[in-house]
Order: C-alpha cells, then sequence, then structure tokens
C-alpha cells in the first residue's frame, strides 16, 4: 500500500511551532484538574494539512468547537489546573487509545482525511511520540502534583459534541459521561436540569465505553472522582456562549472543590 503523499519523513514539529499541549495555573492548589483533549484545530506545517480543505480542518472532525476556550474560562473563573492539548484530533486523538484505530481517523461524518488513509506505523509513532505522549505525561504530572496535597482531585475532562451527527439530529444540550464514579456525575446532572437543559445521562457517548481514554488511563485508576462532560456546540460557539454555559459548570465544579477542601467529599457505587 503507498504512503499517504501528505505526510513526508521529517520532524513532525518545527521548531517555531507550538508544544504540543499547556497548562494553565500549574501552582493551583485547588483539588480539580480540567482536561481538554480535542482543544485545537491545528496541523503541523509538515502534514500539509492532512490534504484537507478549510472547512474540514475547522469542522467538529478536528475539533471539539468551544470547548477549549470553556476549559480556559473554568481555569481562570476556578483558579484551577487545566491541561489543554495543542493539535487537532485528527493528528491524533489524545482521548483514544493507540491501538484503536479511530486514533487516526480515516473517515468520518462524510469526511475524508487524506494524510490518515492510509498511514504507516512509523507516521502513528511520530504523531504520538510528538503530541500524544507529552500531552499525557502533562496530565500524568499535575494529577500526582496535586495528590500530593493530600486529597483527592476531581477530574473534569471537557468536550464537545455537534449538533447533527450522519444526519441524525441530537436532542442533548449537555451530555454527562461516566462509568465508575457517581459522585460528580450526580452534581452535573441536578446542577444542570435545575438550569432547565436537556442533559444526557451517559449520552450523546457514554462514559463506559472503552474509547474515554484519557478519563480511564489518569483518573479511573486512581480512583478519582471523575466525570466527562460534552456541551453540544452550538451553545459554545461564541464568547457569550462560553460564559453562560461556563457559569453554570464554575458553580458545580466549586461546589465539589469545596467539599474536597473540607475533606467531607463522599462517593458511591
Amino acid at each position: 500500500m503507498p504512503d499517504s503523499p501528505t505526510q513526508p519523513d521529517i520532524d513532525l514539529l518545527a521548531p517555531d511551532e507550538p508544544p504540543p499541549f499547556f497548562v494553565m495555573h500549574a501552582e493551583s492548589r485547588r483539588p480539580v484538574l480540567l482536561t481538554c483533549d480535542h482543544a485545537s484545530c491545528r496541523i503541523p506545517a509538515s502534514l500539509d494539512h492532512l490534504g484537507l480543505d478549510p472547512f474540514a480542518r475547522r469542522c467538529h472532525l478536528a475539533i471539539d468547537i468551544g470547548a477549549g476556550s470553556l476549559t480556559e474560562f473554568l481555569a481562570d473563573s476556578l483558579g484551577a489546573t487545566a491541561v489543554l492539548a495543542q493539535y487537532s484530533r485528527l493528528v491524533v486523538d489524545c482521548n483514544r487509545d493507540l491501538m484503536d484505530p479511530s486514533a487516526f481517523l480515516p473517515f468520518g461524518d462524510g469526511i475524508r482525511v487524506p494524510g490518515n488513509a492510509p498511514i504507516r506505523q512509523a507516521q502513528k509513532d511520530a504523531r504520538a511520540q510528538a503530541i500524544y505522549h507529552p500531552y499525557h505525561a502533562a496530565i500524568e504530572s499535575e494529577v500526582e502534583r496535586l495528590m500530593s496535597y493530600g486529597r483527592r482531585p476531581a477530574f473534569v475532562s471537557v468536550h464537545s459534541f455537534t449538533p447533527v451527527l450522519n444526519g441524525e439530529t441530537r436532542p442533548w444540550e449537555v451530555g454527562v459521561l461516566w462509568d465508575k464514579d457517581e459522585t460528580l456525575r450526580k452534581a452535573f446532572l441536578e446542577g444542570f436540569r435545575a438550569e432547565g437543559y436537556v442533559v444526557g445521562d451517559n449520552e450523546p457517548y457514554s462514559g463506559k465505553a472503552p474509547a474515554d481514554f484519557t478519563i480511564d488511563h489518569h483518573a479511573e485508576t486512581r480512583d478519582l472522582p471523575c466525570v466527562g462532560i460534552e456541551i453540544r456546540q452550538d451553545l459554545v460557539r461564541d464568547a457569550a456562549g462560553v460564559v453562560k454555559i461556563g457559569t453554570i459548570m464554575h458553580r458545580i465544579i466549586d461546589a465539589v472543590a469545596r467539599r474536597i477542601e473540607q475533606g467531607s467529599e463522599r462517593r458511591s457505587a
């Protein structure tokens, strides 16, 4: 099978390109860690846009629209640590196990990704080495730092979802994704429903599915209170929407953090 012409065998990231992640409030002691796996639509110059047109490079396949801005808002308003990925999920999806075929998505929602079909193992390894592993190492470092203060931090992974996928309209406005921990599930379900939102309990995706790699790998292995939050993209597409949703999420997370700080957090099986 021939190699993709859009993926030359050179260093993936040029010296003048951004690092694979950035950390906000790295010295914060608040028992909260925010992550955003799909915060950016940036593609390394060496990959020649993965062969995509400008629309495809900015669509929901390339980025969780609004999720990065929402994560930044929350980190600042809460004074909490956040780790955000700085390259598109189409380069490598940081919320997937590297053995998952969708970690290097070749096709989705009617869009073909030429730079990912075909793709050699050496090219996958180069992307993982440059972007995926450093991002997850940063999350690991922040989890360990926060735990060193003697508390189990709440782990909140922020995402957004497209209102229409494969021609089907999705009725939810917010999704609360969870698996083993129900502490944050209850807080977010009750918090958003009290504000009148249509909230999916493990919808439009399930936190019990193996695709939720970041939470599975960093939070569930340590028995941390954890949740994945999916916001419908039309609700956080602009600054006003980010502030509206972010203000609600701030109240929910701040209440959880205060309970942890007071040593009164509870977990239910």
